[in-house]
């Protein structure tokens, strides 16, 4: 493997036991193990754990955010409709997956809020940036007449966020995609609809 891919290999090892296992019972050992890669070679590319914890992060949230963009600014839909369609795909991976693994910066964020403050702040910014384009979206579709104008677009976007994160905890607790199904169709039924 060549200096990029290793540390390409070891961010994608890193989010795979992240989302599996947490950020705390993950041991570089188990990475570098699962990667295929000497050790000398993860403190080449990383200082720390920490700074291994921050690639990865960044790496999970920039995928994240492209497909983010992609869906809301998806201009062959309105903007209600592009909310929908990124929910419910978000649903369709969550059944993929048996309701194994959430969102890692959600998953992240619970696990690390109290006792890593470097990483909760990169968590928290990320979140605002999501909860910045959900808003945009509520926006665009108030100006299209899809929502009352009295909604604030910032308060709307972090209603979505939070129950969002919320209904995929419960769906993982209980191995069962329903809390998130039941979000999604009280969401669009009592907040996100024609005034």
């Amino acid at each position: 493997m060549t200096r990029r891919d290793t540390r390409a290999e070891l961010i994608k090892t890193g989010m795979q036991l992240f989302a599996t296992g947490g950020y705390n019972a993950t041991g570089i050992d188990t990475v570098l193990k699962q990667a295929g890669v000497p050790k000398g070679c993860f403190y080449h590319h990383f200082g720390s754990k920490e700074e291994f914890g921050l690639a990865v992060i960044e790496a999970f949230a920039g995928r994240f955010l492209a497909r983010l963009d992609v869906f809301l600014a998806d201009e062959s839909a309105t903007p209600l409709e592009r909310l929908r369609i990124f929910l419910e795909r978000g649903l369709t991976q969550l059944a993929e997956h048996h309701c194994t693994v959430g969102c890692l910066i959600g998953d992240l964020g619970q696990e690390l809020a109290a006792s890593n403050d470097r990483l909760r702040g990169r968590l928290d910014e990320i979140i605002l940036s999501w909860r910045e384009r959900f808003a945009v979206c509520i926006s665009e579709a108030q100006q299209a007449g899809e929502l009352p104008r009295s909604y604030d677009p910032h308060v709307i976007a972090g209603f979505i966020f939070s129950g969002w994160e919320g209904a995929i905890l419960s769906a993982k607790v209980m191995r069962s995609p329903q809390p998130v199904r039941d979000f999604i169709d009280t969401l669009f039924s009592t907040v996100l609809t024609k005034p």
